[in-house]
């Protein structure tokens, strides 16, 4: 009888419940027992404030992960604290110049207007459910349910969100699981059911089989 790969061991960085998540779905999920051994050490980590989370996210639409942080790069140059009050001092034609397209720079000023007006209620996060928390984000110019569940996991390490929507997840389950054949939403369902109450832990790990260097929004 084969002996189960060790359980990696994992810095103080990281989620309370990481330990316990890779327990479960090492004992639940074939593709994932030998998937998580092979990135020891590794996991979810938080970066930023809130606002710096969901600017970058805008930034970061529909262009490379390259090319996302070369705009990022000028965009924050622009002022010496990124701040939703320092956002709305800039110059449209400076933000322009740093590489943002027309649409963007209204996103990120209505970003900045929603957290400025504390139309966005941070401090009542905590204690809201995950679907709460998206309703209240998708009411913001610019972004969309992908863009909401990107922060329940990067930024509020929620353990449990499953990303129907996002193209590293589909490829990722496609690969994994059947063979290369693209996947529908219901077979990635199907796929995710013996993860709960761990999807954003099983997600993270299906990321890193398709690229090992962690993405952080």
């Amino acid at each position: 009888m084969a002996t189960a790969a060790p359980l990696p061991a994992f810095g103080p960085e990281a989620p309370e419940y990481w330990a316990d998540a890779c327990r479960h779905l090492m004992k639940r999920d074939r593709v994932l027992k030998k998937i998580i051994p092979q990135h020891p050490g590794a996991c979810l980590q938080s970066r930023g404030d809130a606002f710096i989370t969901l600017a970058r996210s805008i930034v970061g639409q529909q262009i490379s992960v390259k090319a996302a942080q070369s705009v990022w790069d000028r965009f924050a140059a622009l002022s010496r604290r990124l701040t939703p009050a320092q956002v709305l001092k800039l110059k449209v034609d400076d933000m322009r110049a740093a590489g943002l397209s027309a649409r963007k720079v209204e996103y990120l000023v209505d970003l900045a207007l929603h957290f400025a007006d504390k139309r966005v209620q941070v401090e009542a996060w905590r204690a809201m459910d995950d679907e709460a928390i998206i309703a209240q984000l998708v009411a913001i110019r610019g972004i969309g349910r992908w863009t909401a569940e990107m922060f329940l996991i990067f930024h509020l390490m929620r353990p449990n969100v499953l990303p129907l929507d996002d193209i590293g997840l589909q490829n990722g389950i496609s690969q994994a699981y059947f063979s290369g054949e693209p996947v529908s939403r219901s077979e990635i369902r199907e796929v995710a059911a013996s993860w709960a109450p761990y999807c954003s832990v099983a997600t993270w790990y299906i990321w890193r089989s398709l690229d090992p260097l962690p993405v952080s929004y």
